[in-house]
């Protein structure tokens, strides 16, 4: 499929892009896109929540009170979990959320992400460029050429830039990342997808090199 290019001014420069439809236009597989989701959402996740349980509180060890005659129900520890400022009953503990997937079904769920966006229309390709100096009213400036400026956007880079990527860090509307950091999560949480022509190779190398 043939996408128009454009430049950062949002006008048609005249020339043409070729998407590949094995990347592009494949029927998406909604389950391999739940999984990609799913392990980039569990990743996010540092695991590090704790609670203190009775072994870990600070406080005496003696007997309380004497086990009869009280009236009331004995009690070994003031760090039993029924005391106030005692140790909590089955409280979180530090855990790993990280899941594995293989290689191919990531491949797969990325690719029925960008072929989603492309059936939504919501994919658009523009001329490389850069700044001089990193500037966030220029990066702004570009976003309202292209009609974006109040979108969620991802703009994928074909490598690193410096003056794009520091001019995109003040402005929380956009996401700016290379083509090697592409991931199905990206992809769908943006309202458009702005690929610059030198991201392409690389995107369409990395879906489809096994």
């Amino acid at each position: 499929m043939k996408v128009a290019v454009l430049d950062i001014n949002g006008k048609d420069t005249g020339r043409k892009a070729e998407l590949s439809d094995s990347v592009f236009a494949i029927e998406p597989n909604e389950h391999a896109v739940y999984l990609d989701v799913k392990q980039y959402l569990a990743h996010q996740r540092q695991g590090t929540h704790k609670a203190k349980e009775r072994g870990e509180i600070a406080g005496s060890t003696r007997k309380i009170k004497k086990q009869k005659g009280t009236g009331t129900a004995r009690a070994g520890s003031i760090k039993s979990p029924v005391f106030r400022g005692g140790g909590r009953i089955f409280g979180p503990r530090p855990k790993d959320y990280t899941q594995k997937l293989n290689k191919n079904l990531k491949r797969l769920a990325r690719k029925s992400a960008l072929s989603i966006k492309s059936k939504e229309n919501s994919i658009m390709v523009v001329e490389d460029f850069d700044f001089d100096t990193p500037k966030t009213k220029d990066f702004v400036n570009v976003l309202k050429s292209l009609g974006l400026e109040n979108k969620k956007s991802l703009i994928v880079l074909g490598g690193s830039n410096k003056g794009v990527y520091l001019s995109s860090r003040n402005f929380k509307g956009s996401d700016v990342i290379t083509n090697s950091e592409l991931s199905t999560y990206k992809i769908l949480n943006a309202s458009n997808v702005v690929l610059l022509e030198g991201s392409l190779e690389g995107i369409e190398s990395n879906l489809t090199n096994k």
